[in-house]
Order: structure tokens, then sequence, then C-alpha cells
């Protein structure tokens, strides 16, 4: 089976009912839904990934996650499977890589994940010991969705690690 609309409305089921699940029972549910797939198809990595990564294994996402990275992953899949690798790789003790793919998806160009590629970013510098830059990071990013004071913020923000600014 491809996936098609009814493929991915299963497994947007799925995850909308994420929380009516135990884990295992979770996961195996989308193990079931990835392997309708063809072997190796990096949707099915990049879905049992967040299954792992969903349910307190980003031991067992973080490889899936790469091997998703290595195929064509359509849509929003890539970035999110950037950034969720990035978070994975952070709870597992590396904020410095974390920072490293998330800068380097920064410069790939921008999307609607913006925001959250700079929310895992400044949990990873928090992680590094760069609190000033991560504040810096989250405040920048929350600056343009306030009714007022953008303008303001995102100074404040630019002071935070550039005093000069």
């Amino acid at each position: 089976m491809s996936m098609d609309e009814d493929w991915e409305g299963r497994v947007a089921a799925a995850w909308a009912l994420i929380d009516d699940h135990e884990e295992a029972d979770f996961v195996a549910l989308i193990d079931g839904l990835a392997a309708e797939l063809p072997a190796g198809h990096p949707v099915a990595a990049f879905e049992r990934a967040c299954a792992f990564d969903s349910t307190g294994r980003p031991d067992l996402a973080e490889p899936l996650y790469r091997e998703a990275l290595t195929g064509e992953l359509p849509g929003e899949r890539r970035r999110r499977a950037v950034i969720q690798l990035a978070s994975s790789v952070r709870n597992l003790g590396r904020p410095q890589e974390s920072v490293e793919l998330l800068r380097a998806e920064l410069e790939r160009g921008s999307d609607h994940l913006d925001d959250a590629v700079r929310c895992v970013l400044a949990l990873a510098l928090t992680d590094t010991g760069r609190e000033r830059e991560a504040v810096s990071v989250a405040v920048g990013a929350l600056a343009r969705h306030l009714p007022r004071y953008q303008r303001s913020m995102a100074a404040y923000a630019r002071a935070l690690i550039s005093p000069e600014a």
C-alpha cells in the first residue's frame, strides 16, 4: 500500500488519540500503520521515530529519525524530523549537537515551523549553559506574536546577546 489520503487519515486519527493508549499499544499501532508502507520508506521510519519519541524513548527514536532523513520525506515531515531529532539528541545529553542541527535548519529556509525550531533551540542553548542566548531566541520568536510591543521585545531579544543593540 502506498501513502494515500486514507492512510494519512488513519495516522492522523491514531495521533489524535495517543493519550487513549498505553505507550506500548500506541507504538504497536503506529508500527502497524508504518508496516503498510514499502520496506525502507522514509515516512515509515519517521512515524515510528515519532511514536518512540512521544512515549519517552528518544534512544530508539534517534536512529529512525536519521534513517528517515536519508530518504525523501515529503512536505513538512522533513523539517519535523530535524526538529524532533534535535530534541531527541538534546534529551540524550548532546545539546551542542542539537544546537548545530537547529542552526543549520534555520539557514535552510523559513516556514510555519520556524518558532518550533527556535523553541527547541532555546532549550538546547540552555543545556549548553548559554541561557542569555536561549532567552534571546525565545523572546525573539515570541515577539512577533504579541498584540503590542513587538518592536520593543525584538530589540530586547537582540540586546540580550549584543548589549550595543
